[in-house]
C-alpha cells in the first residue's frame, strides 16, 4: 500500500509490534506511529548510502596520502588513467590489498605534476611532533622560516 489509509488494521498492528504503550494495539495510534517509522526507515536507506561513501572516501584518504598523493588527484589521476575502480573497491583495496592499491597510485602518479605530489617527510615544513596530552604540534621556528624563504 502506498498510503497508510490503505494499510487494514492487521497490517497496521504487525508493523506496530514492538512499539512501545498503546501504540503497538491501539489501531488510531498506532497508525500515526507506524506512518512516521516508514517514513524514518526510508531515509535511513538514502543516509546509509551517504555515510558510506562517506567512508569510503575517509578510507582512500588515507591510503592515498600513505603513498605520497592527495585524495582529490587520486581521483582525477584514475579519470586521466581511464581506471575504472570506484570508491567502494578502492577503499576496499586499500584496506585490504596495499600491494595492489600502490600499483593503483603508481600508475595514477604517472599522470600527475610533480608540484602536486604530497611529501611524505613532514620535518622539511617544520613538524617536529606531538607532545604528550591534547597540546598542538611543536614546530621548529628556524626550520620554518628556511623552508618559507
Amino acid at each position: 500500500p502506498r498510503t497508510m489509509s490503505g494499510m487494514n488494521k492487521k497490517l497496521v498492528l504487525k508493523f506496530a509490534k514492538g512499539f512501545r504503550g498503546r501504540a503497538k494495539n491501539c489501531n488510531r495510534i498506532a497508525r500515526n506511529r507506524v506512518e512516521k517509522s516508514l517514513q524514518h526507515a526510508y531515509k535511513g536507506r538514502k543516509l546509509k548510502k551517504r555515510n558510506n561513501r562517506e567512508i569510503w572516501i575517509q578510507k582512500l584518504n588515507a591510503g592515498a596520502t600513505q603513498y605520497g598523493i592527495s585524495y582529490s588527484n587520486l581521483i582525477n589521476g584514475l579519470s586521466q588513467c581511464n581506471i575504472g575502480l570506484n570508491r567502494k573497491m578502492l577503499a576496499e583495496l586499500a584496506e585490504y590489498e596495499p600491494l595492489s592499491f600502490q600499483s593503483v597510485i603508481a600508475e595514477v602518479k604517472t599522470q600527475i605534476p610533480e608540484n602536486k605530489k604530497i611529501s611524505r617527510d613532514f620535518q622539511d615544513v617544520g613538524y617536529v611532533g606531538m607532545r604528550l596530552g591534547n597540546a598542538p604540534p611543536k614546530f621548529d621556528k628556524e626550520l620554518l622560516r628556511r623552508s618559507m624563504a
